[in-house]
């Protein structure tokens, strides 16, 4: 079976398919890898003393013992006895007919915001179906602020087709949004989250973006548990944030929350305190992988980044029954950073050329040139990247390799041409540092490895939809980019490195560094309408599961460098949102 899958290579979509390449030798066993690794380790040649530079990367303060410790007390039969009692709970609550149209979509929007929608997906869709057969949904003039954009974002970020023309009549004879809706705090912050799920073109949800934004800054005296939601929008809209870590912060919310359901409290917390028992399973498996193969020990100037890694890919599918695409994914993200490393901090021009030339040959004859500690590397990314094809093909009958190799050669390339920059001390203009960047964000490489990790066999109808599939890519990997540079960019010029987005629109512009960073959030804003153009549209042929997980991609870079870079700096704020996301569970006192 001959897969025709494109894969992001340029600015440009390019739509060239990749042709496929003879398979090479079998994978080695993990043991055997080791085994080899270890040898490379203990090899002595000759290699000329470098000036190399260093980030200066602390060891991770969550080493192998403490996660190897890890131990969850929701686990056992009882809890999910009690958890299948209270999803009972509120399944009855989702078929009450008294709670009517907006106490339904309420209901709906805390049952996803609260992380549990995977266990109510039935019936979800069996109450927006009804709901989007009602008569005249767009017409509903009576109907106050909040409940129009909370019918309009539930709908369209479920996949229903939906138009901005029902707000049209919150709008005056003069075009502008009409002065009730200053006094309806509640309406406004609804507006202003389903504003987020626009598309290119839709003038009356940018309108009301900027409208609502403007209004909810100056709000004054609201009650205490809507300020604190207001203050959190503005800081991330909902449809920007990770999923996972907005139900652990929503749980707090809802519980204070006028007329919560009970049942929904404590099911949350069970629920999210199960899912975090089977993450803390997967992440000790990994670091135990991640022990024995070696490779962070062998290159010690690289990140110690086995948690922050597993983190992407826990928000990018959190689900208990994705466990087997965690464990793949966190090691592809491992590699993405070792090699970044090597290109970023330690390598010479001249060893990176090399690598780069061994990593497009894909040969491991060709290692012999490298120095130990990139041969270590490359025999890591060799025989890693052809265990994950061979899986793929033994069990899906899927070919991967060709489409794998594909996205790790551009990787290099566009790691080598920043280095060509650095070397040289060439000042870069937005677009052609976007032009590369948006392959050197690694965002290609972890979307590509999903999507044959998340296949159980071959959607090909899907492979049809080229465009749909690089612009996904395209625009996933720039939000990707961009949320990196905002977070890091200082730090890595302080180090010495080429310029980023913000510094590359500075030179080019005259711009302050303000007017940069705005012009960066921006940018962020107008990916996320292209994103937000291929998501909802009813004719995808793509795997809905697979788009998510690309608007997951874009959703964890945000939250990882939110703050700074919480992938590489170990400060206060990461220390406490990894105790809330995958250390420390709710408590929770479970009712008879």
């Amino acid at each position: 079976m001959t897969l025709h899958l494109p894969v992001l290579s340029t600015l440009s979509y390019s739509k060239s398919l990749i042709h496929s390449r003879s398979f090479p030798q079998s994978p080695l066993s993990h043991q055997s890898i080791v085994s080899n690794i270890k040898c490379l380790a203990s090899t002595h040649s000759y290699e000329p003393k470098i000036n190399r530079r260093s980030a200066n990367y602390q060891p991770s303060i969550w080493g192998f013992d403490f996660v190897q410790s890890l131990k969850s007390d929701y686990m056992g039969e009882a809890c999910m006895i009690r958890t299948k009692k209270l999803k009972e709970e509120v399944k009855h609550t989702l078929d009450d007919g008294a709670l009517g149209q907006i106490g339904l979509l309420e209901l709906i929007d805390d049952i996803q915001r609260l992380g549990l929608g995977y266990h109510f997906e039935k019936e979800i869709k069996k109450a927006l179906d009804t709901i989007v057969c009602t008569k005249d949904m767009e017409t509903m003039t009576n109907e106050n602020l909040h409940a129009i954009a909370l019918r309009f974002r539930i709908l369209r970020q479920n996949g229903y087709e939906v138009n901005q023309g029902m707000f049209n009549h919150l709008k005056d004879e003069t075009g502008n949004f009409k002065a009730s809706c200053f006094k309806d705090e509640k309406g406004m912050l609804s507006l202003y989250e389903a504003s987020h799920l626009a598309v290119d073109g839709e003038s009356i949800l940018e309108e009301a973006k900027h409208f609502t934004r403007t209004a909810l800054k100056e709000i004054n005296g609201v009650e205490s548990n809507l300020a604190k939601q207001v203050n959190h929008a503005l800081e991330l809209p909902l449809h920007w944030r990770m999923p996972r870590f907005e139900a652990r912060w929503y749980i707090d919310v809802y519980e204070k929350k006028e007329n919560s359901v009970p049942a929904l409290i404590e099911l949350a917390k069970l629920d999210f305190n199960m899912v975090q028992a089977v993450h803390q399973e997967n992440v000790a498996d990994l670091s135990r992988w991640w022990k024995i193969l070696g490779l962070g020990d062998q290159l010690n100037f690289a990140r110690d980044s086995l948690i922050q890694c597993f983190i992407w890919t826990l928000g990018m599918n959190p689900e208990p029954q994705f466990s087997n695409y965690r464990l793949e994914q966190t090691k592809v993200d491992m590699l993405l950073t070792t090699i970044d490393d090597v290109y970023d901090v330690y390598g010479s021009l001249e060893e990176l050329e090399l690598f780069t030339d061994v990593v497009e040959r894909w040969d491991i004859k060709a290692m012999e040139r490298l120095p130990n500690y990139m041969k270590m590397c490359f025999f890591t990314l060799f025989n890693t990247v052809n265990e994950m094809a061979y899986y793929h093909l033994k069990e899906r009958g899927l070919n991967s390799l060709p489409f794998l190799q594909k996205v790790w050669i551009d990787l290099c390339k566009s790691y080598l041409i920043e280095a060509k920059w650095y070397y040289k001390g060439h000042k870069t203009t937005l677009e052609e540092y976007l032009n590369n960047a948006v392959i050197s964000s690694g965002g290609s490489v972890i979307l590509i490895h999903s999507f044959f990790s998340l296949q159980q066999a071959a959607p090909e109808e899907g492979f049809d939809r080229v465009s749909q599939f690089l612009s996904l890519l395209y625009w996933s990997s720039i939000i990707v980019r961009l949320a990196d540079d905002l977070g890091t960019s200082v730090a890595e010029l302080e180090r010495g490195d080429v310029l980023k987005s913000i510094q590359s629109y500075m030179h080019q512009t005259g711009a302050s560094e303000e007017v940069a960073r705005e012009h960066i959030r921006h940018l962020i804003d107008e990916a996320w309408k292209k994103i937000n153009e291929n998501t909802f549209t009813n004719d995808s042929l793509l795997p809905q599961h697979f788009i998510k997980t690309c608007m997951n991609l874009a959703r964890v870079s945000l939250y990882m460098y939110q703050h700074g870079d919480g992938h590489a700096v170990i400060d206060d704020e990461t220390i406490n949102r990894t105790k809330l996301l995958l250390l420390e569970p709710i408590p929770v006192l479970m009712d008879a």
